[in-house]
């Protein structure tokens, strides 16, 4: 059993829900400097052991695994002083915000032979571990394109002050799920190329930047995908269209997988089409407060990093995934402002190599 510190007890809450839950996983400790913060989860999961002391947590020599849930810009910081102190590492998307302390990660890695694993939850939740079953199946045939998008009516975001502020990002802060998933199925993009704008509820509601996306990114071997995002306005009724959706279409076949909904759709390439729900899952993936939190994607990623720890496989999305994805978004950002193609190698350089 692999024993967790969390540090960061806002979207830390699902984690906390998944690591009590899992027979793989013993939580030691909560952190976050909101000591408030820290009653209030203790209290609620009758979790005692707690600190507002990052270096508290990392300094305890019974803790293997650190979880970071951090603000986005902290990212790199506490990844770095988590492999330090020799500690493996899992952090929420956006891995970090500056690719200038990509190199330095990749080094302390490297050095410490301390595993970095990205939680992009959305891989694990169940449509989407379905559909990527069939396609390794290879019920969809060869891959032609992705198309995936992440459309939401997060106007109720307009009442936190800190997305007033010009370092909030939709292109980050949302548009990292689909981006993520369309590098599942094509992980060498070459070239991405996307408009964006402001929307009217977005310009009344005070954000700084776009919150209305549409990009074409081109793999090196020429395939296409597509990735959408819209965040100020009214959505289609879930029975219509879910907020996250990915879409592959193959020589042979065609599937869907959506989220939040719990619902799966293909196209085989025997010709059978069938839907399918996984309603009776609910309670699994959403634990409170509806569908705010998603402890239950939590837990899948969290179990297959530690069967991947304990098999020495390598647990993906990792450190050198988690950076090229970032790198990507920084090139469809800089295509938002230049209005053209941009080629990811601009951005990221030899990193990499």
């Amino acid at each position: 059993m692999l024993r967790l510190g969390i540090v960061g007890l806002g979207e830390g809450r699902s984690t906390m829900s998944a690591a009590l839950k899992s027979e793989k996983w013993e939580l030691k400790m909560i952190c976050d400097r909101n000591e408030e913060l820290c009653k209030q989860r203790a209290k609620e999961f009758n979790f005692k052991h707690y600190t507002s002391s990052y270096e508290t947590m990392l300094n305890n020599p019974e803790i293997d695994v650190i979880g970071i849930y951090t603000p986005d810009h902290l990212h790199a910081q506490h990844i770095k002083m988590a492999l330090l102190h020799n500690k493996h590492v899992v952090c929420t998307k956006p891995l970090i915000n500056d690719l200038a302390d990509a190199a330095e990660l990749l080094k302390l890695s490297n050095d410490t032979g301390k595993k970095v694993f990205v939680g992009q939850s959305s891989r694990f939740f169940e449509p989407m571990k379905k559909q990527r079953e069939d396609f390794e199946r290879g019920e969809i045939g060869e891959l032609v394109t992705v198309e995936t998008h992440y459309n939401a009516d997060h106007r109720w975001f307009l009442g936190k002050g800190w997305s007033l502020q010009d370092s909030f990002k939709w292109l980050y802060g949302g548009l990292s799920h689909p981006v993520d998933l369309v590098r599942w199925y094509l992980p060498h993009i070459e070239e991405v190329m996307g408009y964006g704008m402001l929307s009217p509820n977005g310009k009344v509601g005070g954000l700084k930047n776009e919150d209305t996306m549409h990009f074409i990114f081109k793999a090196v071997d020429g395939r296409i995908a597509r990735v959408s995002g819209a965040y100020s306005g009214p959505v289609q009724p879930e029975i219509r269209e879910s907020e996250m959706t990915c879409i592959l279409r193959g020589t042979e076949g065609c599937s869907q997988g959506d989220y939040m909904d719990l619902r799966y759709a293909i196209t085989a390439k025997n010709g059978e089409q069938k839907l399918v729900s996984f309603d009776q899952k609910a309670n699994y993936y959403f634990r409170f407060e509806g569908r705010s939190h998603h402890a239950g994607e939590y837990q899948n990623y969290y179990e297959y990093f530690a069967d991947c720890l304990q098999s020495g496989k390598t647990a993906l999305p990792d450190l050198r995934e988690g950076i090229g994805t970032i790198a990507i978004l920084k090139a469809m950002e800089e295509s938002l402002k230049l209005g053209k193609p941009v080629k990811i190698e601009q951005v990221i350089g030899g990193i990499l190599d």
